[in-house]
């Protein structure tokens, strides 16, 4: 490969959308990344950077997993062949990966939720995560633990400032 080549192919990771509140909400046990089944508008409305995943899970159906709620606006110089904005797209894991999701969705009360989706060299790609849902009291120990933290830190750098 040239290095015009190359150059001419995107590198790195570029995030489109991320899901903060997922990570308050549920406890992550597992991450997954996964491929995404597009249609062309899909793929432009996501390089414009829009998307939302607030309302997003996956499912399991007939060993595809699936996922839903997610939100891609159409594409705005898109014609009649526009997308719906919150159809169900399919995900691309390798077979290990979903039968290995499928026992511990079923055996322990884990759900699916997307919480990031980025582009990777090019392709779409969305991070997925088995998750536990916290109870509000979790919730409230989490953001009293954070809290104690940020004090902790403030602490130490008026001390190492010497403003003590």
């Amino acid at each position: 490969m040239t290095a015009r080549q190359s150059s001419n192919r995107e590198a790195g990771r570029k995030i489109i959308s991320q899901n903060r509140k997922a990570r308050h909400d549920y406890s992550i046990v597992d991450t997954y990344e996964a491929g995404l089944v597009l249609t062309g508008t899909e793929v432009k409305s996501l390089r414009a950077g829009r998307a939302s995943l607030v309302d997003g899970f996956a499912t399991i159906r007939d060993g595809e997993v699936w996922l839903q709620g997610v939100h891609i606006p159409e594409y705005a110089q898109g014609t009649w062949t526009n997308h719906e904005p919150r159809r169900a797209r399919k995900l691309l894991l390798h077979r290990g990966e979903i039968e290995r999701l499928v026992g511990k969705t079923r055996e322990s009360g884990l759900t699916l939720v997307p919480l990031a989706l980025y582009f990777r060299d090019g392709k779409a790609k969305v991070e997925i995560a088995l998750a536990r849902g916290k109870r509000s009291y979790d919730k409230r120990q989490d953001l009293a633990r954070r809290d104690a933290q940020r004090e902790i830190a403030k602490a130490v750098g008026r001390r190492a400032k010497g403003n003590d």
